[in-house]
């Protein structure tokens, strides 16, 4: 079980920022109006094209830490990066699109006090998500791990990035990513957190997802073959995500 984080303990946000001017103040607003004074928000703009980079240089809060890459290389690598800069001691995630809900920072953080890793569900507006999207999280799922992670690699345990915090000293079973990892970190997370375990859902809304036309999250039907690649690729995640937790098992027994 994880030992309780004191009151003080800082958190850390972290944005994979890609051309994202559109949205992202408004996001951005939206975490900062939850904050303490000693949070951050890490955001990496993966290269971006647009004036993503201007926007959030215009933003007036020493607790945004604004990263600029040097080549595009894709959200699950900017999301990896973001995480290693991350100095906090809780670790949320965040789209630059979104907007927070009232609430989230503290319903998550207290949730964490004996948990690895928090997930909460998710409101949606400007549009419609497909139905498997709109699929909810049960608390009474929460402890049932080796199932989750089950129902996670075959799409219908609704793990979002957007919707996670963990714990910083999760970083080390996180980090790196596994080098063949193309999409959804999100359910690398998810893997990893239930591994390692204990994991909380939080059945209520906690950030109100923007539905438009460049979303990351794939909306049209995917080919066959596209969708067998990708389940091997996750299926080969999820057994890496409980070798990295038996190796730290070894290791603490060794200890």
């Amino acid at each position: 079980m994880p030992a309780t984080f004191p009151p003080e303990s800082r958190v850390s946000v972290c944005i994979a920022a890609y051309n994202g001017s559109q949205y992202i103040a408004e996001q951005l607003e939206s975490i900062l109006a939850q904050l303490r004074d000693d949070d951050e928000v890490v955001v990496v703009d993966d290269h971006s094209i647009d004036d993503t980079v201007a926007v959030v240089a215009a933003i007036s809060d020493r607790r945004v830490r604004l990263v600029r890459a040097d080549a595009n290389r894709g959200y699950v690598r900017t999301f990896e990066l973001a995480i290693g800069l991350a100095t906090g001691d809780i670790i949320f995630l965040s789209d630059q699109d979104d907007v927070w809900l009232p609430g989230r920072r503290d319903a998550m953080v207290k949730a964490l006090e004996d948990a690895e890793l928090v997930v909460t569900n998710f409101s949606y507006f400007g549009g419609e998500v497909p139905r498997l999207q709109r699929r909810r999280l049960s608390a009474g799922d929460s402890t049932h791990r080796l199932r989750n992670i089950f129902w996670i690699w075959v799409g219908v345990r609704p793990y979002y990035g957007c919707c996670m915090a963990f714990r910083a000293d999760l970083r080390a079973r996180l980090l790196p990513f596994p080098s063949y990892l193309t999409e959804t970190h999100d359910q690398w997370i998810g893997f990893v957190g239930n591994a390692e375990g204990p994991v909380r859902h939080l059945e209520a809304d906690s950030v109100a997802r923007r539905i438009h036309d460049a979303n990351a999250t794939v909306k049209a039907s995917r080919p066959l073959s596209t969708i067998a690649r990708s389940r091997a690729m996750t299926a080969r995640a999820a057994f890496e995500a409980l070798r990295r937790s038996r190796r730290k098992d070894a290791g603490e027994r060794l200890s």
